[in-house]
């Protein structure tokens, strides 16, 4: 029997039921692509969901192998959800590179709309990067 792949976090739906229907829809639509494309990683593993920040978090539980995705309400007027990473991390730089029709908020976020469909695909490549960065730099280390 394959192990659980995911640890919840209550709070952290408690957080996207207090959001609007279309906006709830929109955020446990990211959340589903995320623990979907985790799921499909082996090298990504258990995945744990927090609130941090007060933001939905997913993180993976080993440790030095990702880091942290947050998803939200967006502030800006950039758009009306987000997906955010650590702006120390050179993800954004790298996303804009490979994706550059997306919107992007300085270098910690993506930012989309209510009434445009998701680009899935692009989010997939996008979460599976985030979810590795730490062990796909100690792999890109080794093979110089």
């Amino acid at each position: 029997m394959k192990p659980p792949m995911f640890k919840s976090d209550p709070a952290v739906l408690a957080v996207m039921d207090s959001y609007s229907g279309e906006l709830k829809e929109a955020l446990l639509g990211l959340r589903a692509l995320i623990l979907k494309t985790a799921e499909e990683h082996e090298n990504i593993g258990l995945l744990h969901e927090a609130l941090k920040w007060g933001q939905p978090s997913y993180l993976t539980v080993q440790p030095k192998t990702g880091t942290t995705i947050r998803i939200d309400r967006d502030k800006s007027d950039l758009g009306d959800f987000a997906l955010y990473v650590n702006c120390q991390s050179s993800l954004i730089s790298d996303w804009r590179t490979l994706f550059p029709a997306l919107t992007f908020g300085g270098d910690r976020s993506v930012h989309f709309k209510l009434n445009r469909p998701l680009p899935k695909s692009e989010l997939r490549h996008m979460i599976a990067m985030a979810l590795t960065y730490h062990s796909s730099k100690r792999n890109q280390s080794k093979n110089r």
